[in-house]
């Protein structure tokens, strides 16, 4: 295997009881130069030596998480547990994923955002802002979730779809499309929102409700 990177006994960090190493490139690829600076790994296995992927500025992985293929971290982002950052992805600000989540696709995570649980940010789906996406949730497809707000359960967020505010998306429920979902609305157990449909205010949409413009 070529490395591409060493780890540099004489610059760690500790982070929940775990040394973390910084790392320094040993070969050019992508945009980063032999001899230049990267974040903090805790071992080697946390980022492959395959692809393009890195870490950068003061970001950290640790425990067993894992980055691959073409994938980024920056900043002062996280990636923990068991958590899988890979395809293109990029994590940063303070963003952190961890437990088993994982990131594939173009996906982006950033802002003071978490993903976490089982759940997974695929496609071109972006996560910012204090977004939390977590349990067994799924963000993909063009899909934007920002602000406070919440995708949990076995949540699907797809398509276009927008979720911000303080919206709150849980259960089985579905928002796709073009949808919205905005201020303090609340979609939960099986409700399916989509097409143009905006669910806005203190609007809460449960039980197997549907609203959408498809049919």
């Amino acid at each position: 295997m070529d490395k591409k990177y060493i780890l540099l006994e004489n610059d760690t960090i500790t982070h929940n009881g775990c040394t973390l190493y910084r790392i320094q490139a040993v070969r050019d690829f992508t945009d980063v130069k032999a001899g230049d600076i990267g974040g903090y790994v805790e071992r080697e296995e946390n980022l492959s030596h395959d692809g393009d992927c890195w870490v950068f500025d003061n970001a950290m992985i640790c425990n067993k998480a894992h980055l691959l293929d073409n994938a980024q971290v920056s900043d002062n982002a996280r990636v923990s547990d068991n958590a899988r950052v890979c395809g293109d992805s990029f994590v940063s600000d303070n963003a952190c994923v961890s437990d088993n989540a994982c990131m594939s696709g173009n996906a982006h995570v950033y802002g003071d955002s978490s993903v976490s649980g089982s759940s997974c940010v695929t496609n071109n789906a972006r996560v910012c802002g204090d977004a939390y996406v977590s349990d067994n949730a799924c963000v993909s497809g063009n899909a934007h979730v920002s602000g406070n707000t919440c995708v949990c359960g076995i949540a699907i967020v797809s398509g276009n779809a927008r979720i911000s505010d303080n919206a709150y998306i849980s259960g089985n429920a579905c928002v796709c499309g073009v949808a919205s979902v905005s201020g303090n609305a609340f979609v939960s157990d099986n409700a399916y929102v989509s097409g143009n449909m905006c669910v806005s205010g203190n609007v809460r949409v449960s039980g197997n409700a549907c609203v959408s413009d498809d049919m």
